[in-house]
Order: C-alpha cells, then structure tokens, then sequence
C-alpha cells in the first residue's frame, strides 16, 4: 500500500520535471531564474478531471423466518417481507458544461415490496431553475385481534382464544397510499420568482367493519379508495427588507366506501330481544363524495427597521362538497320507538355541502433594546358549514306492505378560533436568560344537536360551544459554562369552558432540557416532560397525568474511528380518570382507569476491528426494547447485530441480524416473533 500511494505520488512529479524546459545547448549558459526554477516547482495548472458521479448504491436479500405467533400482529407492527431489496440509493451528478442543469440529486429507500418506499428527485441550474420531485408508497395494515373486539379479555387458565366470543378485529385495514409532491421555482435567486406546484395524495384497500343497526352491531368486508389532487402556483417577491408571496390554488377530492355481506351474521349481540334473535343475511352499502376548492393565500415578511420583524399571513377558500349515498340490506331488525320487527330496509340520499374558510396569523418580534426582546403574535381560524341533505328510506315489514318515509334536512356548523400571544425574551447576563408571557385562547361552535342532546337536558335543535383558556408562560435558558446548555419551560392553564371532555382546561406543563458536552467525542443529554390536566365538572370529573423523562449518551473517541456508542433510556408514565355515560342505559355513569408504566431503551455499539491486509471489518452490536405494566402491559425486543467489511475502494459487503419479539400477558394470542437476516453491497463512486 505504501508502495502505491509512493508512485500515485511520485509519477505526477516526475511527468512535470520531465516538461520542463530544457537548458540552452550552445553559448554561455544562463544562470538559473528564481522565477524559472519556482515554475518548474509549481504543480501543473490544469484542473483534474471533474467527478460528475458521487453517490451510493445498497442492493441485497432479506430472509424472514417464520414468522412464528399472531402473522397479522406481525404484519400490523413490522411488516416486512423477504427477497432482494434495493435498501437505498443516492447520487449526485454535476454538469460541468451546465447545459440541462447545474446539479441532480436521486435518492431513494426502501424497495422491493417493503411496506414504505420513498424516492426524490431535485434538479437545479442557477438563476434558472430548482425542481423537485417526491415520491412515497405507504402500505397499511391494522388487524390486532384485541382492538374493537366486544369479546376480547384476558384469558383465563386453560382458555384458548376460539373460545372468545368473537376473535376479530371490527376494524382492520389493508390499504396501500400514495403520495406525490413536485415543485418548480423559476428564476431562483432573483427577485421575482414564479412557481408551480402539484401534489397528489391517494388511498386503496380492504378491511372489516361495522354496520350499525338498531340493538346490534355486523363486522362486514368494505373496500375503501380515496383520492385528493392539489394544484398551486404563485410568485415570490425578494427585496432586502420586504418579502411576499402570492399563491392561488385549488384541490379536487373524491372519497367512495362500499360495505358488503353475504351470508348470516349475527353480529355482536348473542342474547335475543322481544324473543327473536337479530341478524343480517345480505348487505350492500356504498357512499360516494365528490369535493373541489379554490383558495388564496398571501404571505408578508418585513423589516422596516433593524429591530422589527413582522410577517402576517392570509388564506381564504371555499370548499364544496356533494354526497351519494345508497343502501339495501336484509335480515331481522327492529325499531324501538314502535317495537315492529322489519327483514328489509332500502335508503337513497343525496347531500351537499358548503363551508367558507378564512384564517389569518400576524406576528412581530421588537428587540427594544440590545437585552430585552418582545414577541407577539395573533391566529384566528372561522369556517360556516352549511349544508343540506334529501333522504328516502322504504322499511319492509313481514306482516304488512312496505312503508316509505321521505325525510328533508338542514344541518350547520360555525366555528371560530382566535389564540393571542406575547412573549418577552430578557437576557439576564450572557449566560442566563429569562422568558415569560401569556397567551390566550378562545372559540365559539354551534351545531346541530345530536338525538341523544335530550337525553342530557340540552335544547333539541342547536348545541352551542365555547373555549376560553388563559395560560401562563414562562422559560429560563442556562449557559453556566459553554459545555452545558439548559432549557427551562413551563405553562399552567385555567379554563372555564372547552369542546371536548378530554381537552386541556385546567393543566400544568413543564419541560426541562439539558445537555451537557463532556469532551469533544463525549455528550449527554436528559429531558424531562410533564401534563397534569383537570377538568373537575360533575359530569366529567376528568384527571390526567403523563410523565417522561430520558438520558441518553453519544461517546465517538477519536471521531468513531475504532469504538462509538449512542445509548438512551426513558422511563414515561400516563394515567387516565374519567367518568361517561354507559351507552345502554345514558343515565347511568361509569368510571374509566388506565394506567401505564413504560420503560424504553435502545443502544448501539459500534466497534472497528484489527485491519487485515489494510482492511478494517467492523461489527456493530445493540437494539432496542420497550417493556410496558398497567392496563395493557406489553413486551417488545428488537436486538441487532450488523458486520461490515469493505472488499475495495468502491465496494463494502454488510450483513445483518434482527429478531423482532412482542408479547402481550393480557392478549397472548396476539404475540410473534422471528428472525431477519440480510445481506448486501454497497456500491459507491
């Protein structure tokens, strides 16, 4: 080797000096040139040829063992699948000649049948162009037997899972999703800079769920498939104190669901009502929307003075919506309110919708003198939602002709949100500085009132809404020394009134950040997080506390080259309480505990080996685990071992071993396990 790197050397020397001028022949000889003689010194003024190709390529095969267990809660957390695989690809190209651009960029993750693929693309060309491109592949699948299963529980000594009254997942997806998101700034660098955008988001699949009637619920097969397209294009205006931007747009959206069922279904209720037994022999349903908006948006940021940012911003759209929906069911049903049996039932309705959207922010940052800065900003978001709805529904009745009844509706929603800030930045010494500020929240909503609104006493046409938070802010950040660095962060809260049951009202958050740089090759980092929230009304009685807190370490001595290691641990616990209405009985209330105790850790060791004939192997040693007691305790491995081990300038074999394991002491029946290998090139230029 150190043969070589003597004559990649050496030879570039030796062609210079044999180029040089050769000294007169005849006549006096000249004296040597100072000039002369540094020429013949200096190295040769041509540039090496350009690189245009940087970049790698991971390509290999996976093996999947087994995997042994629950195969659908394998597929609902891991998901992966075997064969060859291209694990990444990443290139630059340059142009020297700038003809079609300046610089490429190609990057990709993830293919041959993995559930997440993802690949780029982004081209420039100086004052120009800049263009991207991004592309994902997202597939989704949800079938944990214990999830919306009415006859789940904790098996008992000697219980199997057939024994359950029902071992299915009521709502279990299959569905695979795409998105595409390209963009085009031309003339980039200048001051007026046009784009155009387009963005694709689409969605496929399978699954179970429910159709509800009246005293029972059926799991049955639907098929879903959506798709939204969004198309933008504007002008970015640049000058040295004064940004804008310009945008109109418009998106087109369509959402179909079909629900089907063949055969007798019982659904999830085993005793019988009135004496008869209720189920569903034949089902189709199917729903279709159809949606389209445009909007327009403006973006202002200025700096009229050296010590006053501002920025504000202004959106407004108008989305339509239009809504088919057909249904014709069979079986033996009942109505309440008449106490009649019915074994048909046909619905055809027809609806559309409007809602204009206005929302703005303005924001500024004054720094009134060299320590003392003042934040203030100021959202608000109002949308009305009015929309209308024709419905004819026909019920057949065993014992008489079929009767029709036609029903027309109008529905509304309002709502308004407006949240005001202020912040104030001082700092106490260079070291030291301190935050405080508050921020104020609040909204109104009026809606339709439900059928079950008089159950709890309130009006039957209109329910109405309103938040009003006041919160307290309030940060401190510490630079005792220049290794160390601490964040301080807390807000409390007290507010009288909220949308939801479980929405923030009278709460308590602090976080505290640290990290701490022991030497150049050693850092630690803690973080410490913590929500206590209350909302005491009778009819909620809600308490809530999460607590979090992680170490976690980065020790790479002698940059990494011969031992790394990054480890982190965090301890996080949650508890839930709160009182809801038993939906049998709406006047009867129970109590809802969850408790979770959770331990998280992963680490990775990475370690070179002694050089072999100037090749250096490393092997590389850690994983993860998350070990969880309380309402739904769970066991979750992950270890891995990996071995690298370059076989030239531009080749590197890798190997790896992971083992996936999850238990549940509750729901063993939903547990896997099994082993991956790979192994692969990695192939660089």
């Amino acid at each position: 080797m150190k043969s070589l790197i003597f004559l990649l050397i050496a030879v570039p020397a030796l062609a210079q000096q044999a180029a040089a001028p050769a000294a007169p022949q005849s006549g006096k000889p000249e004296e040597a040139k100072p000039a002369a003689k540094s020429e013949a010194a200096a190295p040769s003024p041509s540039p090496a040829a350009e690189q245009n190709i940087t970049g790698n390529v991971d390509i290999g095969y996976r093996w999947v063992s087994g995997p042994g267990g629950n195969f659908n809660a394998y597929r609902s957390v891991v998901n992966l699948g075997e064969g060859p695989k291209l694990f990444g690809l990443d290139f630059t190209i340059l142009d020297p000649k700038r003809r079609l651009f300046d610089r490429l960029d190609i990057r990709g993750n993830n293919w041959g049948g993995d559930p997440y693929n993802t690949a780029r693309l982004d081209a420039r060309k100086e004052r120009v162009y800049n263009f991207s491109f991004d592309y994902r592949n997202i597939a989704f699948f949800n079938f944990l037997p214990s999830y919306a299963n009415p006859g789940d529980g904790p098996l008992l000594p000697g219980q199997s899972p057939a024994s359950l009254p029902v071992f299915l997942n009521q709502r279990s997806f299959d569905t695979r999703r795409r998105l595409i998101d390209t963009e085009l700034d031309l003339r980039p660098g200048t001051r007026v800079i046009p784009y155009l955008a387009y963005a694709h988001n689409s969605g496929r699949g399978t699954g179970i769920t429910d159709f509800v009637s009246t005293s029972n619920e059926y799991p049955v097969g639907t098929r879903m498939r959506d798709k939204t397209d969004v198309f933008r294009g504007g002008v970015r205006i640049e000058l040295n104190r004064f940004h804008v931007t310009l945008e109109q747009g418009g998106t087109t959206f369509k959402d179909d669901q079909e629900l089907f069922n063949a055969q007798r279904n019982s659904g999830n209720r085993s005793t019988t009502l009135l004496g008869q037994q209720l189920f569903l022999t034949n089902l189709n349903q199917a729903y279709g929307i159809r949606g389209d908006s445009i909007y327009s948006k403006v973006l202002v940021t200025a700096n009229p003075v050296d010590r006053v940012d501002l920025y504000g911003q202004f959106l407004y759209s108008q989305p339509r919506t239009d809504t088919s929906y057909a249904q014709i069911d069979s079986g033996n049903f009942v109505l309440l309110n008449t106490l009649r049996f019915f074994n048909g039932q046909q619905d055809l309705l027809a609806a559309e919708a409007k809602q204009p959207h206005t929302s703005g922010s303005f924001g500024a940052e004054v720094r009134l003198t060299r320590r003392l800065r003042v934040i203030e900003s100021w959202v608000t978001d109002r949308y009305h939602n009015a929309s209308s709805a024709l419905l004819s529904e026909q019920l057949f009745f065993a014992a008489s002709p079929a009767d029709l009844t036609r029903a027309f509706s109008a529905t509304g929603l309002v709502f308004n949100y407006n949240q005001q800030q202020v912040d104030a930045l001082f700092d106490v010494t260079s070291k030291v500085t301190l935050r405080g500020g508050y921020r104020y929240v609040w909204g109104d909503a009026k809606v339709r009132a439900s059928s079950l609104a008089a159950s709890f006493g309130q009006p039957a046409d209109f329910e109405n809404g309103e938040m009003r938070r006041h919160v307290g802010l309030a940060g401190l950040n510490l630079r005792p020394v220049q290794k160390l660095n601490v964040n301080l962060d807390y807000e409390a809260s007290s507010g009288d009134r909220t949308y939801f049951r479980t929405s923030l009202q009278d709460y308590h958050r602090a976080r505290a950040r640290a990290r701490y740089q022991l030497r150049d090759d050693l850092s630690f980092g803690a973080v410490f997080t913590v929500l206590d929230n209350q909302n005491p009304a009778p009819t909620v009685n809600y308490a809530f506390r999460s607590r979090d807190a992680s170490l976690s370490v980065n020790w790479n001595p002698r940059g990494g080259k011969r031992f790394g290691l990054l480890g982190e641990y965090s301890r996080a616990t949650v508890a839930s309480d709160i009182d809801y209405p038993l939906p049998s009985a709406l006047n009867v209330r129970e109590r809802s505990l969850y408790r979770e105790n959770a331990h998280t850790a992963s680490a990775l060791m990475d370690i070179g080996l002694p050089a072999v004939s100037g090749v250096t192997p490393r092997i590389s040693l850690g994983g993860s685990f998350f070990v969880s007691s309380g309402s739904g305790p769970m066991r979750y491995y992950q270890p891995l071992g990996r071995f690298s081990l370059p076989l030239g300038k531009h080749v590197e074999w890798n190997s790896e071993w992971r083992w996936y394991g999850l238990s549940e002491p509750f729901f063993l029946y939903e547990g896997f396990r099994t082993h991956h290998f790979m192994t692969g090139l990695r192939l660089s230029m």
